[in-house]
């Protein structure tokens, strides 16, 4: 209970500080590219390759890719907080000898929704801004023909994550029926 007590403080000061720092400083950031023009030179053994992101220092971001980062940060902080509330209070319940209840389902399932909805849409969010702002300084320059190109990477270990917590809730229920029916036996 203490480390995750410990973990969520920490994570808040640095992720508010991550927030803060979208609105008040140069930022340096990695954003995706979309072409594959831009090739190192001097490759060796016919090896052919292309840049895909580029880290970019930009003294101040744009008001609405810097709310979209701050959204996505917070968002994917809530993912986060999710998970280390969930071992605090399962480490709540299991210290009281009270774990399988209607209440731990509960936690656990809210926990996993909270963690497959922030984490996903907080990644979604990361990646739009990340695209404008490399549109936005250049590096991503759309053109007439290739139309709206959008590049980003998308990790489901969040949502896989949250829907396996929801699955525990359900088993959480079932090992709840099958104690309150072994109370009955004794």
């Amino acid at each position: 209970m203490i480390a995750s007590s410990a973990a969520a403080v920490a994570t808040t000061a640095m992720t508010v500080a991550g927030i803060i720092g979208f609105f008040t400083g140069p930022v340096t950031l990695t954003l995706p590219l979309s072409t594959t023009q831009l090739a190192p030179d001097g490759l060796r053994i016919g090896a052919e390759a292309h840049f895909t992101a580029v880290e970019a220092a930009i003294p101040a971001l744009p008001a609405g890719e810097a709310v979209l980062l701050a959204w996505a940060g917070a968002l994917n902080h809530l993912g986060i907080l999710a998970v280390l509330a969930l071992l605090f209070l399962l480490a709540f319940r299991l210290k009281g000898e009270n774990l399988f209840t209607a209440g731990s389902v509960w936690i656990i399932g809210t926990c996993g929704a909270v963690l497959a909805v922030a984490g996903s849409v907080g990644q979604v969010l990361d990646q739009v801004a990340r695209n404008r702002l490399a549109e936005a300084i250049g590096v991503n320059a759309r053109t007439a023909e290739a139309g709206i190109s959008f590049v980003g990477h998308f990790n489901i270990a969040p949502a896989v994550a949250g829907f396996v917590l929801i699955l525990v809730a359900g088993v959480f229920q079932f090992g709840g029926r099958l104690q309150k029916d072994t109370e009955g036996l004794v």
